[in-house]
């Protein structure tokens, strides 16, 4: 994990801590074992000792293999530590220049052993590592921990404090008829809504038979004044900020009140608005039809479900997507469950709301077997664009991926029409220029784009003071404003 052979390059950071170790086996060596552990790992030097300035110098130990057999028999004792992570390799000594020094690696734990507390003492023996220190677990992280050990997830539980009335009808239909798309033949499409939710894990009947709905229920289907009487720290949040002004072109937000404020909903309000205007990529079927729904959107929509899927709930701060004109930022509550190497190579998928993620399955929505975040790295690879980037940070929990892309070069094409728009604006002002009678669909068969991509496109055009609707949409017409500033 570390070159022994260039410590004197070496600096204390948030995997490497140094001890002296010259006066015994240091005891505050259990806070940092603790902290590695329920953070990313780390090594721990013994016998080496740092200077005023960070760098590094190596002692020795006299009597390493002394102090490691104490170790070993301290990290076996229950009441000292919770568990054991290591093996043999992970404690050895090495020789630098005839001096001993004793290394321990210490992996992340395994979930099922977070959070690894020291003296016996949960609350007050769990730590982290924040920077080149540890540092005592809040309650709320602590519980955090707790959740994720169990093998079921929390969001498949019932909650009998809620009635199933609770649950959106306008969202359950929506999801119904995307589902019955995708599957027209499926004996689930001729039950009634009650015994559809109770199918697809959105509902269970507690003891009396009394339906309720669950966790992944009420998230996915649930009204937001609803959702936050089961997770007070509820909160979905999409910006937009395509100019160099300090306000957002365009939010959805999940306390907004205009809406069901659910995650399938925000899914699908956001979904759109992320590719809108990113330079991708189409192919021709047949070489006459042009394929706009590309890899780069199959990827976009891997990002948004993952943290959709992988969020803990009960923890602070909510979801926020960020779109800039040249940077996606897409950040959730909580960390990976799994070792962060192991998301990234794909194939291993351990997911925090099971019940979400069967539920987006059912329909078409989220990674498949654990290949998100792999395949969004080799998208971008694929595009050449710079490789994503993806931090995990602690106290509070949160995971977020940053995505650059390339957008379509602003007024290449077209009229002139005094300020900035997009490509798509200016291209369907060609259109209408030369013909105002042209219809919204014919626009998108034209252009090649989809028809919520021209509605968007228009809007932008119309709160711009660029474009009117005169008439009728069946039997009216464009007209273009500010006719003098076109060339």
């Amino acid at each position: 994990m570390v070159d022994l052979n260039k410590i004197e390059s070496l600096r204390e950071n948030n995997r490497l801590e140094a001890k002296k170790a010259t006066g015994g086996f240091p005891t505050s060596m259990w806070a940092t074992y603790s902290s590695f552990a329920n953070t990313k790992g780390g090594v721990v030097l013994l016998g080496v000792e740092e200077y005023p300035d960070k760098s590094l110098n190596v002692v020795g130990i006299k009597n390493a293999d002394d102090m490691m057999k104490d170790f070993w028999n301290n990290v076996n004792n229950r009441q000292k530590i919770s568990a054991n992570i290591l093996t043999d390799k992970n404690v050895y000594s090495h020789v630098i220049d005839g001096k001993t020094i004793i290394v321990i690696e210490i992996p992340r734990a395994e979930r099922q052993f977070r959070p690894v507390f020291i003296n016996n003492d949960l609350f007050g023996g769990t730590y982290r590592r924040n920077g080149d220190g540890d540092y005592h677990c809040s309650e709320e992280e602590i519980k955090n921990m707790l959740r994720d050990q169990s093998e079921i997830t929390g969001d498949t539980k019932i909650l009998v404090s809620l009635g199933i009335d609770v649950l959106n009808s306008d969202t359950v239909k929506r999801y119904r008829n995307r589902f019955k798309n995708f599957k027209p033949d499926h004996i689930w499409n001729n039950i009634d809504d009650n015994d559809f939710l109770l199918k697809i894990g959105a509902a269970k009947k507690d003891v009396n038979g009394t339906l309720h709905p669950t966790g992944a229920g009420l998230l996915i289907f649930g009204s937001e004044y609803s959702i936050v009487e089961e997770y007070p720290n509820y909160f979905l949040d999409y910006r937009e900020k395509i100019d160099e002004s300090n306000r957002w072109s365009d939010r959805v937000y999940s306390t907004s009140g205009d809406w069901s404020g659910n995650i399938f909903d925000f899914y699908f309000k956001v979904i759109d608005r992320l590719t809108d205007g990113i330079k991708i990529p189409f192919h021709l079927e047949n070489g006459l039809d042009r394929i706009d729904d590309t890899n780069v959107h199959e990827a976009m929509r891997e990002a948004l479900a993952n943290a959709l899927i992988h969020s803990n709930y009960y923890d602070r701060r909510g979801i926020v997507v960020e779109k800039f004109k040249k940077q996606i930022n897409i950040s959730n509550p909580g960390n990976f469950r799994i070792n962060i190497d192991e998301a990234l190579s794909g194939g291993v998928s351990d997911p925090r709301n099971a019940g979400i993620i069967k539920m987006f399955a059912l329909v078409n929505i989220g990674e498949r077997a654990g290949s998100g975040l792999y395949n969004i790295i080799e998208v971008w690879k694929h595009q050449n664009w710079k490789a994503p980037h993806i931090e995990e940070q602690f106290g509070p929990d949160r995971t977020s991926l940053s995505l650059q892309v390339e957008t379509e070069e602003e007024n290449d094409v077209g009229i002139n029409v005094g300020i900035n728009v997009g490509i798509n604006e200016s291209k369907i002002l060609n259109l209408i220029q030369a013909n105002n009678g042209i219809t919204a669909k014919a626009m998108a068969e034209s252009l090649g784009i989809t028809p919520r991509q021209v509605e968007r496109a228009i809007s932008k055009l119309k709160t711009n003071g660029l474009l009117k609707r005169v008439g009728s949409n069946k039997s009216g017409y464009w007209k273009l404003e500010k006719q003098d500033s076109l060339s």
